[in-house]
């Protein structure tokens, strides 16, 4: 990491930070963004997909869509369904880019692929399907919000995840029924 001594490594709060920021020649805060983007993987994401430019913006949204099937089926080998860092990829695509429809396309991305994976692997637990329920009922909240155009083309993924649900226990059949007929009352064709 780059010590530059005139920006504070703790202590003052954001807007003792915003001030030196502020202050702070175009090159060094170059080189604090690449100190930063080099420092994590999250921060390389992060900000990837807050300057994504005209035209990126697809890029972006298709590598977190690949991170989030690759923790249920990965290209190699099998998959650990690991839900928290597929909800990570989740929260820091929509912190980054303020993107409604993407986030919507990531919550879905995530509860098709968590049915598809507990449909091809068996039975999983009760935590593995409260997490599906809760990015669907958070995806839910954001597609009432945005309305019918945004609801159209979800339409028949969303009907296809209850379907593929119907079976699986622990109540998740019954939630992803109930899931899918309420988006479909409020925002289906009339």
């Amino acid at each position: 990491m780059n010590s530059d001594p005139e920006i504070p490594k703790r202590g003052g709060g954001w807007s003792a930070l915003r001030q030196q920021l502020a202050a702070c020649p175009p090159a060094k805060l170059l080189a604090l963004l690449k100190d930063l983007h080099d420092a994590s993987p999250e921060n390389r994401d992060f900000l990837r997909a807050r300057f994504a430019g005209a035209g990126e913006e697809g890029t972006a949204l298709e590598e977190c869509r690949r991170k989030i099937v690759d923790q249920f089926f990965p290209r190699r080998g099998f998959g650990r369904a690991k839900l928290a860092e597929a909800r990570k990829v989740i929260r820091a695509y929509s912190k980054a880019t303020g993107n409604v429809a993407g986030t919507i396309e990531l919550l879905l991305t995530y509860v098709e692929n968590g049915t598809k994976y507990t449909c091809e692997y068996g039975d999983i637990d009760e935590p593995f399907y409260n997490s599906m329920e809760s990015a669907a009922a958070e995806m839910e909240k954001l597609v009432l919000r945005e309305g019918r155009k945004c609801y159209g083309p979800l339409h028949e993924r969303i009907s296809r995840v209850a379907q593929n649900a119907d079976q699986i226990g622990w109540g998740y059949g019954d939630s992803m029924a109930a899931w899918a007929e309420r988006m479909e009352e409020a925002l289906g064709d009339e």
